[in-house]
């Protein structure tokens, strides 16, 4: 039977409720040996094997993932990116945040009614686990796909950076005073799924939907067909009006659903090419840009003739995101509530570590998961000083939200926030400096997603509708930048989290790694507003 959750979604249809059902996946986080470009190396898999496999649900279904910590020596966790999580926020994933870290020879139970349909992916939000291999796609089927019958068939695409050493050391190396410089790790190549590449086999007459996903730490992904135009039809599991590029760049976290079409005058094979940008700025020709890290895939007529053609881009000019329209006209918001802005640039703590920072501020996590503290401290959890320095932003039920990120970088940054779509108002090109601090000349009709790529000294502002009560992070994508700061924290709807209970499995997993699960964030329960035993300075040693 439909859970009460199910029940509880007016947006979904009887008939998708007639349908609902429950997709159970039984996991083993284990270390697997595998060499994806040739270069052996420890990898975290599923069930002994990687790559990660891929869930698969429709709109309306409940989906349970049994979650084994085999790893032995690391503790681990699952984030769904993009899934609402409609009165599951507990079951989001980010550890510290909405859960403890689940440790070593332990289990836990995730489940989350799937209500809105797209091209999603999972991924730990542990340790910065997800670059050693900790990811996969996660699709949501649309019985009512407004695009049914515009395509044949359906292909997964994903993209990613590969590191050939794994992430605590890399992160280690990074966070060290000499580092002034604030440099991340960069990528040794690039990976096409997860290894295998991508061979489509491409008929005539055929249409075929695309889905495609970054699951790059760090670098974002040019795309280009030889000969065939992209006709995009999602950005970020929201429908977009079609839109033909014939270029897309795909920053970290982000997706696209598009359709490409073989025609009657097509033959032989065709190449298509994905390049890494691991430049801070790809707008910005005054500086030299680097493509090192590129892949030839094959849309394929002929098996009989040779794949030896190559697509090449003279200049990467993607198609500009932020003009693309949804599908169902749904206007801007036309005023907000609540203003959040939020100065990036890089900083130093106390110590002289490299960090990031929001508002002169990096993310600390606290000793008790910021959800928990929500859950356990009564009327006082709509203070932001009883969560620590986790950046807290506290929003009512219902409020408009307006987030300004002014990106003082002279880079390009993907920004992701959890638990919403958010409606981009505005994301100008590069050196515009600061938001001028005036609403005009937004989109009537914005663009909705869940991942927006920021220019380098520039802005963007953004909106959402604050109706999904929980703990949301709001955070950069370079998962090397999550782990130097760069996160905030909304409170949405607090006094609709108060006296909430958490499974029995999750506090185990609290209980296990000796974390207090009640109080302020450092677990008193008594005075809520003593700022005793708060964390307000990153540890100098990385451990995850």
């Amino acid at each position: 039977m439909p859970s009460s959750s199910v029940l509880s979604l007016a947006c979904l249809s009887l008939a998708t409720l007639a349908r609902a059902g429950r997709v159970v996946y039984d996991w083993d986080v284990t270390w697997v040996w595998a060499a994806p470009d040739g270069v052996g190396r420890p990898v975290i898999g599923i069930n002994g094997a990687w790559p990660c496999p891929t869930i698969e649900a429709s709109v309306g279904d409940t989906v349970v993932v049994n979650l084994h910590n085999k790893l032995g020596n690391q503790t681990t966790g699952l984030h769904f990116h993009g899934i609402n999580q409609i009165q599951t926020e507990e079951m989001d994933g980010p550890s510290g945040v909405t859960q403890c870290p689940l440790p070593p020879d332990s289990s836990l139970t995730y489940e989350f009614l799937v209500d809105a349909p797209g091209t999603y992916w999972y991924h730990s939000h542990n340790m910065g686990q997800y670059p050693d291999g900790l990811r996969g796609p996660l699709i949501v089927h649309d019985p009512n796909d407004p695009y049914k019958g515009k395509y044949d068939e359906e292909v997964i695409l994903t993209v990613s950076d590969w590191y050939h050493n794994e992430s605590i050391g890399l992160v280690r190396s990074m966070l060290v005073p000499s580092n002034t410089r604030f440099a991340p790790p960069l990528p040794n190549n690039i990976l096409v799924n997860e290894g295998a590449g991508s061979r489509i086999n491409f008929v005539k007459g055929k249409k075929y939907r695309v889905r495609m996903i970054n699951f790059s730490a760090f670098a974002s992904a040019m795309v280009h067909y030889d000969s065939h135009t992209m006709k995009v039809i999602m950005n970020d599991a929201a429908y977009l009006k079609q839109e033909d590029a014939y270029q897309l760049r795909i920053t970290a976290a982000q997706r696209y659903d598009y359709i490409i079409e073989a025609i009657d005058r097509d033959n032989g094979n065709f190449p298509f090419l994905i390049s890494l940008d691991i430049n801070r700025d790809w707008t910005n020709k005054t500086q030299p840009l680097r493509w090192p890290h590129n892949y030839t895939g094959y849309l394929v007529m002929d098996e009989s003739q040779p794949l030896t053609k190559l697509d090449v881009v003279d200049e990467w000019r993607p198609a500009d995101d932020s003009h693309f329209k949804p599908l169902d006209d749904a206007p801007m918001y036309p005023s907000y509530d609540k203003l959040i802005e939020l100065d990036f640039k890089f900083c130093l703590d106390q110590n002289g570590y490299p960090r990031s920072c929001f508002n002169n501020l990096t993310y600390i996590p606290q000793p008790v998961p910021t959800l928990y503290t929500a859950a356990t401290t009564g009327d006082s959890n709509t203070n932001p000083e009883i969560y620590g320095q986790v950046i807290p932003f506290v929003v009512n039920y219902g409020d408009v939200v307006q987030i300004v990120v002014n990106n003082i970088d002279g880079a390009t940054h993907p920004f992701h926030l959890h638990g919403h779509h958010f409606q981009v108002l505005d994301r100008p090109h590069s050196g515009t400096g600061k938001w001028p601090r005036r609403d005009v000349n937004y989109r009537s009709t914005p663009p909705m997603r869940d991942t927006v790529a920021i220019m380098a000294d520039s802005f963007a502002v953004l909106r959402f509708k604050a109706t999904n009560p929980g703990v949301w992070l709001f955070h950069c994508h370079i998962e090397w930048h999550v782990e130097m700061g760069l996160t905030a924290t909304i409170i949405e709807a607090p006094d609709r989290l108060r006296g909430k209970t958490f499974p029995d499995d999750h506090m185990a997993a609290c209980q296990k790694m000796g974390i207090p699960t009640a109080g302020n964030a450092a677990g008193n329960t008594q005075n809520y507003t003593d700022t005793t035993g708060f964390i307000t300075v990153p540890p100098t040693e990385y451990n995850g």
